[in-house]
């Protein structure tokens, strides 16, 4: 198994140290997001890094974690309010493309760098807030099992602004950024979802009707029963959508699909 190198630093926008890992030495960048409660080392001990071992061995894939700092404030934190929670996903978002992706770029000697965006549950969120928010750094996204609105958590109230800078069913269909929607149209998210115990897939299909009503190419996938809602069915399929994904070259930012 590939060793985990872990770094901390100070994030200015979340102020409060955050934890990442990094696996392997060149090939396609991977940010993989943990789940809500995870840290940086959650993706390793349930095993779905170990299932990329044979391309980050190979040079091919460099998968990046880091602490879910809202998804850990969510759940630990009883005293968490909606406008705070809002503020906190916010500047979570500002962590991730302002100080973790030129960190990936710098790694890979590449300001131009692409990366690749995954995800599981709340990790599917956050993958897909950062492709849909920041099509200039992330090529494309794979969201498995995802929630991908957290309205319901205010309780009725109306959500911050905060709220609704990062999330996607909120500003994608008022986006009227011309050059981002055009970048955004070359990009593809993959989301999938099972029929299984706790599975949804009425929330990636709303998803798919958002983005395709803005011209962004996506595909649902839905398993059978027997893909559940747990780290089983995620590491099983892990591999197969993201081994491909590091054998094949960024397309330039130009290029058709």
């Amino acid at each position: 198994m590939t060793p985990s190198r872990r770094e901390f630093w100070r994030s200015e926008p979340l102020g409060a140290e955050v934890g990442v890992a990094v696996w392997g030495e060149g090939g396609a960048p991977l940010l993989l997001f943990p789940t809500a409660g995870g840290d940086a080392r959650e993706v390793e001990r349930f095993g779905l890094v170990a299932g990329l071992e044979p391309w980050i061995a190979a040079g091919r894939l460099r998968v990046i974690s880091c602490d879910s700092v809202p998804g850990r404030a969510l759940l630990a934190d009883p005293e968490l309010t909606p406008q705070r929670f809002a503020e906190l996903l916010y500047r979570f978002d500002v962590f991730v493309y302002h100080e973790l992706v030129p960190w990936v770029r710098w790694l890979a000697d590449d300001p131009r760098q692409e990366l690749l965006a995954a995800g599981a549950s709340l990790g599917a969120l956050f993958a897909l807030v950062a492709i849909c928010r920041h099509p200039d750094a992330f090529r494309e996204a794979l969201c498995l099992s995802g929630k991908y609105d957290l309205e319901d958590w205010f309780a009725g109230e109306t959500p911050p602004l905060a709220f609704h800078y990062v999330s996607p069913l909120h500003f994608l269909p008022y986006l009227d950024d011309a050059d981002h929607l055009a970048l955004l149209r070359r990009r593809f998210v993959r989301l999938v979802c099972g029929r299984g115990r706790a599975e949804r897939p009425e929330y990636a299909f709303r998803v798919a009707r958002v983005l395709g009503d803005r011209g962004v190419p996506n595909r649902v996938d839905v398993r059978g029963p027997e893909w559940h809602h747990d780290w089983q069915s995620w590491r099983e399929a892990l591999p197969g959508y993201l081994g491909p994904l590091a054998s094949e070259p960024a397309r330039p930012l130009g290029a058709e699909l």
